[in-house]
């Protein structure tokens, strides 16, 4: 296994950044890398849900996902197991701190060689993802 791991503090309660997970419409503005937009086909915010989406990159490519929700605990922890290759479970746990949020983002890859190998897209996509959260609470 190999995992990739960041953390960043948001001036938002956990709630509100816990609502930019929760909703499909404002989830797809910022979900993946920088470029990148998404259509959502099946998405079940609960426990055991199945969330099917297609990934679009800057030039047009799409990229199948599906994965489960494996754990949701309101406001505070999102799991959620990638079910097609290259699987992984990401972790996404909303810590309260000052008057804000700390985010920490969890990515555990079963297949520690491949991680390796894309360990320079993956850190960066990461970040990115997280400044586009960043950029959807900012329209809050």
């Amino acid at each position: 296994m190999k995992m990739f791991q960041i953390s960043r503090y948001f001036p938002h309660s956990a709630p509100a950044v816990f609502a930019a997970i929760r909703e499909p419409e404002r989830l797809a503005r910022w979900w993946g890398p920088q470029g990148f937009s998404n259509q959502f086909e099946v998405f079940e915010f609960r426990k055991g849900g199945l969330w099917v989406f297609d990934m679009i990159g800057p030039d047009g490519t799409r990229y199948a996902n599906e994965s489960v929700f494996a754990q949701i605990d309101a406001d505070r922890q999102v799991v959620i197991d990638h079910t097609c290759a290259p699987l992984f479970r990401l972790t996404i746990t909303l810590e309260p701190e000052g008057k804000g949020t700390r985010v920490h983002w969890l990515q555990v890859f079963e297949d520690a060689a491949f991680a390796q190998a894309m360990k320079h897209i993956l850190e960066p996509a990461n970040e990115q993802n997280l400044d586009r959260l960043g950029a959807e609470l900012g329209t809050i």
